[in-house]
């Protein structure tokens, strides 16, 4: 294989939907957030933060949610002279409900209780999209984590995310599969739940856009419990397309997916497995054993990146937290999130004007692990590049190797501005 690199500047949730609050719940919420608002105060020389983070610590989640809190908290330890004359504050609240009831209560009780000074989390695109009138009404700096879904950002102006748009691994691989992997057809299988959706247009509209056909689309049922993914493993292996597109959840339902691909001997019929980093998750990969040799995915991020910030972080971790533990791409959301956090706090003195503090971030640039990032000063969401990776055995151990780079992805569908994408 060859590597592609592309310098583009063009046009670019997981788990579970969420129910809509009823409009007098959600109204009695702004309306407690609002009272709650300090309309004055300063961030005074060697004053404590208090940051407030909101996660899945137990439930559904809990085990890549512990990889985001490492990652905040080894930043901190990591950079402790960079935080000075600064002390923070890091104030848990467990949103153990995905669908983002859970969520909204931790960021009411945040904003409320415990006057923070800046929100962080979101773990889940449900609970984001639950919790953006709080945030609004709250009118404090709030940094997603993880939640991928695309238009996120434009549901409250005080919304920055680090993590990713679905779009960004979905459109780029799309992209690759057409123009490097040479791929004709292709059929997609997904979780059915808005992430997986998302993923699929942006897969599909990236694919096509450069020759390429979706002969199928299938949608591989939800996310409340791991499916047997054979009958639709075994459909896509009757179309016999080029390539297989895989979109489910990190974790569990990539080890199951992975193994039915090896199960079915859709490799050796000529198909190739495709998809996002969550297929290929560092936590993870060890697990999949030789079924996930070969496996291509698009990403932000994996822990085989050659860039000496990657290897000092990745040394660091495992120091920190053991010689077998590995950080993913749920880690570096959490690490490079306190990054910006660290930075916004620096950038001004007025804790009581979020729009000053968002200002900070707008256009910020950081050296992160993954590589270069920025935060898009129009949509506030992140600007990365993209890693087409393939994976190897090595050494007794599966590794990413990296094949290709896509350099500076803006959110696709943002930059296409499709459907709700469109900036308001």
């Amino acid at each position: 294989m060859h590597t592609m690199r592309v310098d583009r500047t063009q046009k670019n949730s997981r788990l579970m939907s969420v129910r809509a609050a009823s409009r007098s719940s959600v109204t009695g919420l702004i309306t407690a957030a609002s009272a709650a608002l300090i309309l004055s105060g300063s961030w005074a020389h060697g004053q404590e933060v208090k940051v407030g983070v909101q996660l899945p610590y137990t439930g559904v989640g809990a085990e890549n949610a512990r990889q985001i809190d490492r990652g905040l908290e080894l930043y901190l330890k990591l950079n402790a002279e960079k935080v000075k004359p600064y002390t923070i504050k890091l104030i848990k609240r467990d949103a153990k409900d995905l669908g983002g009831a859970s969520a909204r209560i931790a960021v009411q009780e945040l904003l409320t209780q415990q006057n923070v000074d800046i929100l962080t989390g979101w773990y889940d695109s449900p609970s984001a999209i639950a919790s953006a009138p709080l945030v609004t009404a709250g009118k404090k700096l709030a940094v997603i984590l993880n939640a991928g879904t695309a238009h996120i950002t434009n549901l409250s102006p005080y919304y920055v995310r680090v993590s990713f748009s679905n779009w960004h691994a979905g459109f780029s691989m799309g992209e690759a599969a057409a123009r490097m992997l040479q791929a004709k057809t292709a059929v997609v299988g997904y979780s059915d739940f808005a992430g997986g959706r998302d993923s699929l247009a942006a897969f599909k509209r990236g694919f096509t856009a450069h020759g390429g056909t979706v002969i199928d689309e299938i949608p591989m049922g939800g996310t409340a419990a791991v499916p047997d993914f054979t009958p639709f493993f075994q459909r896509a292996r009757d179309k016999k397309p080029d390539v297989f597109y895989v979109f489910v959840p990190a974790g569990d339902f990539a080890l199951a997916a992975i193994r039915t691909y090896h199960a079915l001997g859709m490799r050796a019929a000529g198909i190739k497995l495709i998809g996002p980093g969550e297929i290929s998750q560092d936590s993870k990969l060890q697990a999949m054993g030789e079924a996930a040799v070969g496996l291509i995915t698009a990403y932000h991020y994996n822990a085989d990146l050659g860039n000496a910030e990657n290897q000092h972080f990745v040394a660091a971790w495992k120091k920190e937290y053991g010689a077998d533990a590995v950080p993913d791409f749920f880690a570096i959301g959490g690490y490079d999130g306190m990054a910006a956090i660290v930075h916004a706090i620096h950038a001004t003195n007025d804790k009581s004007d979020a729009n000053k503090t968002l200002a900070a971030l707008r256009g910020w640039t950081h050296d992160s692990p993954r590589g270069p990032m920025t935060i898009d000063p129009a949509t506030r969401d992140v600007i990365m590049n993209e890693y087409l990776s393939e994976v190897v055995m090595q050494d007794g151990r599966l590794r990413q190797k990296v094949i290709g780079t896509i350099e500076r992805v803006k959110d696709p569908c943002k930059e296409l501005k499709i459907g709700p994408c469109r900036i308001p």
